[in-house]
C-alpha cells in the first residue's frame, strides 16, 4: 500500500518523502539529481543578481543600464534552476511544478524590486547627506571671512594704512577652529609732485626747487609768494 504524499507546504515531510522516493528502486527517477542542482544553480543566480543590484544602486561601480542587462541575463539561470528544483520537489509533476515556479518567481521578482527600490533611495540619502556635509564645509568659512572682512574695511587707518581682518585656520589632529587676527598693511603714499611755475619776467615755465629758485631761461630770482607756493606743494600740512 503506497503511502500519500505530503503536500507543498509540509516542507519536512515532503523532503522526506523526496528522499524516500529517490533512493527506492522500485519507483522511477532520482528526483534529488534535479533537486539539489536546481537549488544551487537558482541561489548562486540569485546571489549574483543582489549582488549586481547592490554595485549598481548603492556603490554605483556600474552603470544602471549595465547592471539591468546583467540581472536579465542572469533571470532564466535562476528560472531554469527553480523549474529543476520544483520539477525534482512535486515528484515530476509537470502542473505542479510549473505552478510551484511561477509562484516562487513571482515572489523573487517583488522581492527584487523593493529591495532595488530600497537600495535607491538609501543611496539617494547616502549622497544627499554627504552633500549637505561638503556644502555646510564649504560654506562655514566663506561665512566667517566675510564678516571678517566688512569689519576690517570699517576700520580704516590714516597715513595710508588700512587694516585687514580675515579667518586664520589652526589645524593639527583635533578638530579645526578658526581664529580672526587684525594684519595691518602700510600703503606707501608719494608726495606730490610740484607743479611749475611760470616766471613774470620772461613767461618761461619751471620747477623753482629744481632750479635753485632761479628761472633757467632769463635767471631771474623766483619771486617769495611763487617760492613760497611751490615749497607749500612740496610740504603738504599733515591731514
Amino acid at each position: 500500500m503506497t503511502s500519500s504524499k505530503p503536500g507543498a507546504l509540509q516542507v519536512r515531510a515532503r523532503a522526506n518523502h523526496v528522499v524516500d522516493h529517490h533512493y527506492d528502486d522500485a519507483k522511477p527517477g532520482k528526483p534529488l539529481y534535479l533537486l539539489i542542482p536546481g537549488g544551487f544553480v537558482a541561489l548562486a543566480a540569485l546571489a549574483v543578481e543582489i549582488f549586481i543590484a547592490y554595485q549598481t544602486w548603492i556603490n554605483g561601480t556600474l552603470d544602471s543600464s549595465t547592471g539591468i542587462v546583467l540581472m536579465l541575463l542572469l533571470a532564466p539561470f535562476y528560472i531554469g534552476g527553480v523549474f529543476l528544483f520544483c520539477y525534482g520537489y512535486e515528484l515530476y509533476d509537470l502542473p505542479r511544478a510549473l505552478r510551484d515556479t511561477a509562484i516562487i518567481v513571482f515572489i523573487t521578482v517583488a522581492a527584487v524590486a523593493i529591495v532595488a527600490v530600497l537600495f535607491v533611495v538609501l543611496g539617494a540619502m547616502s549622497e544627499g547627506g554627504s552633500g549637505s556635509r561638503r556644502s555646510s564645509r564649504s560654506t562655514s568659512p566663506s561665512s566667517g571671512g566675510g564678516a571678517s572682512s566688512g569689519g576690517g574695511g570699517g576700520g580704516g587707518m590714516g597715513g595710508g594704512a588700512f587694516p585687514y581682518v580675515g579667518p586664520i585656520f589652526l589645524g593639527g589632529m583635533g578638530p579645526s577652529r578658526v581664529e580672526t587676527r587684525e594684519v595691518v598693511h602700510e600703503v606707501p603714499v608719494e608726495p606730490p609732485k610740484p607743479q611749475p611755475i611760470n616766471c613774470p619776467y620772461c613767461g618761461r615755465a619751471y620747477v623753482p626747487a629744481d632750479n635753485r629758485y632761479a628761472c633757467p631761461n632769463c635767471g631771474a630770482a623766483t619771486p617769495d609768494d611763487l617760492r613760497a607756493q611751490s615749497e607749500a606743494q612740496l610740504n603738504p600740512p599733515p591731514s
